[in-house]
């Protein structure tokens, strides 16, 4: 399922979060591309401010193409094949996120890695 723009130009998500985000003017051919294409899109998303809430849509929507929070499909497949018990991908990495900051003392990366959500 795509999630397209109504306009075809960017990402139509959930609210708010996706006003915010990097690739909301990119051309949708390049979040959607194949293959090595597929590097060049995921560059878009390294500097996004709301990278974790993309990659948790993806997760818990099981969007199936694309490139969602800085993953390919295949990378979201791969991560829900080993964490099939995870409920709430946005629950998880946002306690992720918040437990990191708790304890490294200053403001989290908004991007946070997923071992840091293991």
């Amino acid at each position: 399922m795509s999630e397209r723009g109504e306009d075809g130009t960017g990402v139509r998500t959930d609210g708010h979060w996706s006003d915010r985000a990097a690739c909301r003017a990119a051309d949708p051919e390049e979040l959607f591309a194949d293959g090595a294409g597929q590097n060049k899109s995921k560059v878009i998303c390294f500097g996004c401010p709301v990278r974790t809430e993309c990659l948790a849509y993806a997760l818990d929507h099981r969007i199936e193409h694309g490139v969602w929070g800085g993953m390919t499909d295949r990378e979201r497949r791969a991560l829900l094949r080993r964490r099939p018990g995870v409920t709430s991908w946005r629950r998880l990495l946002d306690t992720a996120r918040q437990e990191h900051h708790a304890h490294s003392g200053r403001v989290a990366d908004p991007g946070v890695r997923l071992s840091e959500a293991s």
